[in-house]
């Protein structure tokens, strides 16, 4: 019998037909398109110009450019070493992350924290917490569609696409005034059908640095309510806006006093300088404990599936910062010393540009809020603000302020400065 056997193997690895198609398995795969953002680093990571500069990158750098790690995650990570990584501690540590961001986002006397009417989970960053509420969407409401505001994270179109909802724009950014095109924004929620889902940005909007003014956003509430949409915030820049916690989130209580059910991602990847770690949550606010039993129960359904659970030390370094009061204060205090210094680069880049005599209006430079600020150059300023300058954002002309330090704001003025003339 062995011997029919190598037989058989000897012929079958003389045949043809075999050898074909074990080569044509994947030929028909073809490179996926490159991302916006990730090729913006791998360009500037493969030039070796010394002047060059990195604007595209979305995570906090210090006045040298260097990443950051937060003084409060140290004392953290202190406070945690020698930890058991056990199965039996993730599940408390994963409850109390939940428990802690739900404060966070809601307020720490919220009625939906105290009742318990929330359903939440830990997830991969927010991307992860975006992509499991996504997949909720679609199985609870197979039928329903996404709004995205228009420019949005370009991520965003990717999360909702791949999980088969179908994606839709509302208007958002006004490139005349480099500001919010709120009456257009507001017909767009009129116009939608009723029910349908709004992805909100609560602040620091991504990539435009533009967000409504607190009556902005009250009307913005009462008519998403008139039409029984559903909104879902991505929490992406907590702390980034206003370098006040409770301020940024200031959206989302507007929702709550105006009885919405909402649901949020967060992510703790910028505003504790933890873009390696992915450690977020995804919270969806229901009408009573007993449904929020369910929807949990939902959500640790698709998260088991998807990846089963993330892993347990960036959850520990970020429930840990979230409930030591000491550790935490510490926290607050740094997030707002990273606000002001991209608030204090916007200032500088801004004056600087005025001192080379721009004829161009520069004021949505500190107009505009947190990480990004949509600068307003043509696709064809940034290709040659990029050959000449070695200066790399993204195509749209987005700009990461953490990128700007006292040492290149100067030069990078005189680019935008030359490109604009």
């Amino acid at each position: 019998m062995w011997r029919s056997y190598q037989s058989m193997r000897r012929t079958i690895s003389r045949s043809s037909c075999f050898s074909t198609s074990t080569t044509k398995w994947w030929d028909h795969v073809a490179p996926a398109p490159v991302d916006p953002i990730t090729s913006v680093t791998q360009a500037f990571l493969a030039d070796p110009a010394p002047t060059k500069i990195n604007l595209g990158v979305g995570a906090y750098r210090d006045d040298e450019g260097k990443p950051v790690i937060l003084q409060c995650v140290r004392q953290a990570e202190a406070k945690i070493a020698g930890s058991d990584f056990l199965e039996s501690v993730s599940s408390s540590v994963s409850s109390k992350l939940v428990e802690e961001s739900v404060k966070l986002v809601y307020g720490q006397d919220s009625d939906v924290v105290a009742e318990g009417r929330f359903a939440g989970v830990q997830a991969l960053s927010g991307t992860g917490a975006c992509r499991l509420f996504a997949e909720f969407q679609r199985r609870s409401y197979p039928e329903s569609r996404i709004y995205l505001p228009d420019p949005t994270w370009s991520n965003h179109h990717n999360i909702w696409r791949d999980a088969q909802v179908p994606c839709r724009t509302f208007c958002y950014y006004d490139t005349g005034s480099k500001g919010l095109n709120f009456a257009a924004l507001i017909d767009d929620i009129k116009n939608a059908p009723d029910g349908s889902f709004f992805l909100l940005h609560p602040c620091a909007h991504n990539p435009t640095g533009v967000d409504p003014t607190e009556e902005q956003w009250r009307e913005i509430s009462y008519h998403i309510k008139v039409k029984n949409h559903f909104p879902f915030f991505d929490m992406a820049y907590q702390g980034f806006a206003s370098g006040d916690l409770d301020r940024d989130a200031l959206s989302i209580r507007i929702f709550l006093e105006d009885g919405h059910l909402i649901g949020c991602a967060q992510s703790f990847a910028k505003n504790m300088g933890l873009y390696g770690h992915r450690v977020g949550c995804l919270s969806i606010l229901c009408n009573n404990r007993k449904e929020a039993v369910a929807i949990k129960s939902q959500l640790q359904n698709i998260a088991r599936a998807m990846y089963s659970s993330p892993p347990v030390h960036g959850i520990l370094l970020v429930s840990t910062v979230l409930s030591d009061p000491d550790i935490k204060e510490l926290w607050i205090q740094e997030v707002k010393a990273m606000a002001n210094r991209i608030r204090e680069m916007r200032t500088d880049l801004h004056e600087s540009l005025l001192r080379l005599g721009s004829s161009l209006d520069w004021e949505h430079i500190t107009n505009q809020v947190g990480m990004f600020c949509f600068s307003g150059l043509t696709a064809e300023q940034v290709n040659r603000i990029v050959s000449e300058y070695h200066v790399y954002m993204t195509i749209d002309g987005r700009m990461s302020m953490a990128g700007v330090t006292t040492g290149n704001v100067k030069y990078l003025a005189n680019a935008i400065h030359e490109v604009t003339k």
